[in-house]
């Protein structure tokens, strides 16, 4: 199974945010970057990273979405794994605090020694955590939806989607509002609960209160096929938002965003040359849902 990727759009400053986060967070570095020309963006820079083992995308096209809160990423910060785990806690969020704004104080909560929540100069949000090193380990990086606004209180019903759409799935913590405090007035909203898909953690919370975000384009997540009916099979799944369908990209019901994507494209736009490079990102900006078999004869159209 692939792993789940999350696609990161930038205006302009993918390169230097990825610099800032491969140079706090352990066992990080870029793999792979290209520039796509002539795309509705101009020329568009695409990067490969990896963060503490997890893999991501970014992009460089244009300022036509923002970060915000509604999909952040925890950093796990594991004393059984680190000795120093608090103060690299503390040294992270200082960078990461310099020109953000802080959504949750760093300071001690009920479930966590040390925990908060910080928006980077960049717009991208992350919640660093002390975690319980008696609890099952997880990845330092795990991806979290906050459902909010009208969305709010259908974390559950979402978690249980994905859990049918994915083949390798399991559930983690599961813990409600009510399991907390018999009398919240949220009932049986999901306060926290993680889960595995295609072997990677994911984070899922509604979110109370009056947040004037939710869920864009900003962050989007890559499910990579190996054939063509897998491909279909998870369009017929997700993509539940006509008018968002383009260039593999397609919305499900909840309005999270997802690519899904062709694992040959990943070696063409390494391997092709520059002529070829340029025909299937031709031909892939006409496509809505990826045709494997459309990308293959671009790509081995004769020079």
């Amino acid at each position: 199974m692939h792993p789940i990727v999350p696609h990161l759009w930038f205006d302009h400053q993918a390169k230097e945010a990825i610099d800032l986060y491969c140079s706090l967070i352990p066992d990080s570095y870029v793999t792979h970057s290209i520039t796509l020309h002539d795309t509705p963006s101009g020329n568009a820079e695409l990067f490969s990273f990896v963060l503490a083992g997890q893999p991501f995308m970014a992009i460089n096209a244009g300022p036509y979405f923002q970060f915000n809160p509604s999909i952040s990423f925890f950093l796990n910060f594991d004393p059984s794994r680190d000795r120093q785990a608090q103060a690299h806690l503390e040294h992270t969020w200082a960078a990461l605090s310099e020109g953000g704004k802080v959504l949750m104080p760093l300071g001690e909560y009920p479930f966590s020694k040390c925990y908060g929540w910080i928006q980077d100069r960049y717009g991208l949000s992350w919640q660093l955590i002390l975690s319980n090193p008696e609890g099952d380990p997880r990845p330092f990086v795990v991806p979290c939806l906050l459902f909010t606004r009208d969305r709010f209180g259908k974390a559950e019903t979402a978690l249980q989607f994905y859990l049918s759409v994915f083949q390798q799935v399991r559930v983690g913590q599961l813990v409600h509002y009510s399991d907390m405090d018999t009398n919240s007035p949220f009932a049986h909203a999901i306060a926290y609960a993680d889960f595995q898909i295609n072997e990677t953690w994911m984070a899922i919370m509604d979110g109370p209160g009056d947040h004037a975000f939710a869920f864009n384009e900003a962050i989007s997540f890559v499910v990579t096929c190996d054939t063509q009916a897998e491909i279909d099979a998870y369009w017929q799944h997700l993509s539940a938002v006509p008018e968002a369908e383009q260039c593999g990209w397609c919305k499900d019901s909840f309005g999270i965003s997802w690519q899904i994507t062709p694992s040959i494209l990943d070696s063409m736009m390494k391997e092709g040359s520059p002529e070829q490079i340029k025909r299937v990102t031709q031909a892939f900006l006409k496509m809505k849902k990826f045709d494997i078999a459309a990308l293959q004869k671009a790509y081995s159209m004769p020079e």
